[in-house]
């Protein structure tokens, strides 16, 4: 493999680069707030990355700040990146919601809020969640479950779906998802048995 990489090099157009875990140590301060160091070297490498011809963008499942705030995070922590260079998945959310002319109800971080600014959220028809932290609550769990068995077709987006860090130990939206697609499920498996 060594031999080849250089002939493999030549190829190479662009890198994707993950951000926690890869540029910073988040030290369990997720999301967009003060929390992490960077990881030795990675702001070199990056700085690098930038000056080679190589196209670089970042990837996040962070569900828990806006890229803004995500950005301006990284840039104390001396990263030099831009909003336009990060993928995550509210964006791509949204996107997807546009297209398909879909109201959500969202049940996210407050600080995730402004992601989905220019969506229309009356009479929803679909949910989306994602690492909403302090907002998980029976009262909204059950708002959401509510939504979804109201609809003819429940559609229920996630945001992000994995383990927690073993480092970082925390309970993850993987729990409300499976808890709400179960119940979900079963009211609709009851009400096809009652007709």
């Amino acid at each position: 493999m060594a031999e080849r990489w250089p002939e493999c090099a030549r190829n190479i157009k662009g890198v994707i680069l993950d951000m926690c875990g890869v540029l910073y140590d988040s030290g369990g301060g997720g999301g967009g707030g003060g929390g992490g160091v960077p990881i030795k070297g990675s702001v070199e490498a990056v700085r690098r990355l930038k000056s080679s011809n190589l196209k670089l963008r970042f990837c996040t499942n962070e569900t828990q700040a806006t890229r803004e705030k995500f950005v301006l995070k990284l840039r104390r922590m001396g990263f030099d990146i831009d909003v336009r260079e990060v993928f995550s998945p509210a964006p791509a959310v949204v996107s997807i919601l546009k297209e398909r002319n879909l109201r959500p109800h969202l049940l996210v971080h407050d600080d995730l809020l402004p992601e989905f600014d220019g969506v229309d959220q009356t009479d929803p028809n679909c949910v989306v969640i994602g690492d909403a932290a302090d907002n998980f609550s029976y009262r909204k769990m059950n708002d959401a479950f509510h939504v979804l068995i109201s609809l003819d077709r429940p559609l229920l987006f996630s945001m992000g779906k994995g383990p927690s860090d073993e480092r970082h130990p925390t309970v993850t939206a993987d729990g409300y998802v499976d808890n709400l697609s179960c119940a979900v499920d079963t009211i609709l498996k009851h009400q096809h048995t009652q007709t």
